[in-house]
């Protein structure tokens, strides 16, 4: 997803900060995660949905915190990079932010929730046991048990009190048939499926949301 363009704010209690990874390998689950967020009824945030080569990356991902009263951190990139025999560490970095505003920031900030995310439920054991007892989600690197996991999550907050939200199977049988038409929505923007940016995606979503409301 190329970066370009800024959505307009967010109210705080249906902010989503999305703290994964944002390479091409990961959009399969991406895509699904934005899409599960928008059909109940919130907004995602991440890094790419804002383009200011005047602000330092660690400050922009103070502001979304910030600005956003859930978040949805993915652990499970833990592999060595192929080039420099390294892992990469922004995502246990995001999430130790994360902790913390909620941990130490003002009443509004403790009430923060978030969704941890890893492949298989007890593999943090092994590379990020500080968060021992915190309650890991496995996601099986399928989109359909990381729409079920979001959903779920999502359902139990009490933002969402006295919504009714469809069941995780339901709502990916909804992300197919958006999948689906996605090609001829693109061509409407005269762009392609696989070079649109993270606010032209959250925009289709949102357009095929109204006209196919549950």
């Amino acid at each position: 997803m190329k970066r370009e363009g800024s959505v307009p704010r967010t109210p705080y209690y249906r902010s989503g900060f999305l703290n994964v990874p944002l390479d091409r390998d990961y959009y399969p689950l991406l895509y699904a995660i934005v899409f599960a967020i928008y059909d109940c009824g919130y907004v995602a945030r991440c890094a790419l949905d804002t383009d200011d080569s005047t602000q330092v990356r660690i400050a922009k991902l103070y502001d979304l915190i910030f600005r956003s009263k859930y978040g949805i951190h993915d652990i499970s990139r833990t592999q060595l990079d192929k080039r420099n025999r390294l892992p990469r560490f922004n995502m246990p970095l995001e999430l130790g932010i994360f902790l913390g505003a909620k941990a130490y920031g003002t009443a509004r900030h403790r009430q923060k929730s978030g969704l941890i995310l890893d492949r298989t439920r007890y593999r943090y054991q092994k590379f990020c046991s500080d968060i021992a007892g915190q309650d890991i989600r496995a996601h099986n690197e399928a989109p359909k048990h990381a729409i079920r996991r979001v959903r779920d999550w999502l359902r139990a907050q009490p933002d969402a009190s006295g919504t009714v939200l469809p069941a995780g199977g339901y709502i990916h049988s909804r992300y197919l048939g958006f999948r689906r038409q996605l090609p001829k929505l693109c061509r409407r923007l005269n762009r392609e499926p696989d070079d649109l940016s993270f606010n032209d995606y959250a925009v289709l979503i949102s357009g095929w949301l109204q006209a196919n409301p549950r």
